[in-house]
C-alpha cells in the first residue's frame, strides 16, 4: 500500500517512539497526494551526458514497516534528466544521494531547494529487517564506497 499526504504526516506528527518516520526539514509545500518532494541541498549543474550525484536537504530516516521508492520529478524527465538508485530500505537513516544522468541537449542548472525526486512511501509487511549498510547516516553526497 502507498501512503496517502494525510498518512505521511500522521506518521511524521506521531514519530516520537524511537524508529518512527522522519522527514526533515519537513516543508508543507512538497507534500503530494501520495508522494513527498524532496529536494536539492545545493546549486550545482548538470553536465550534459554526466552521472552527477545530488545530496538532498532532507534527513530521512524510514521505520521498520515502509520503504521509499524514488521518482526523477516529470518537470526534469522533460528534460532529459534520469535518476538511478530509487529505492530506499526500512530503517534507512541519513541525507539521501539522488544519482540524475542529465541525457539532454544542454547542461541543466539546479537550484538549492529544487524540488527533483519524488519519495513514494510504501508498507513493508512483517517487516523485521533494517537497513544496516555502508550508506547509512550519511550526510551530504556520498561517493559510492
Amino acid at each position: 500500500m502507498i501512503l496517502s499526504a494525510p498518512e505521511i504526516t500522521r506518521r511524521l506528527k506521531n514519530n516520537t517512539a524511537k524508529g518512527g518516520l522522519v522527514i526533515t526539514p519537513y516543508e508543507p509545500g512538497c507534500q503530494q497526494p501520495a508522494s513527498y518532494d524532496l529536494r536539492a541541498a545545493e546549486d550545482m549543474i548538470l553536465p550534459q551526458g554526466i552521472v552527477s550525484l545530488v545530496p538532498s536537504i532532507e534527513w530521512v530516516e524510514l521505520p521498520v514497516d515502509l520503504a521509499g521508492t524514488l521518482m526523477c520529478r516529470s518537470s526534469f524527465g522533460r528534460r532529459g534528466v534520469l535518476l538511478g538508485a530509487g529505492f530506499v530500505d526500512p530503517g534507512f537513516r541519513g541525507n539521501l544521494t539522488l544519482c540524475l544522468t542529465n541525457t539532454g541537449k544542454e547542461d541543466i542548472a539546479v537550484k538549492k531547494n529544487d524540488r527533483i525526486v519524488q519519495m513514494i512511501l510504501h508498507e513493508v509487511l512483517n517487516g523485521d529487517q533494517c537497513y544496516s549498510g555502508r550508506y547509512q547516516d550519511s550526510s551530504g553526497a556520498v561517493e559510492v564506497k
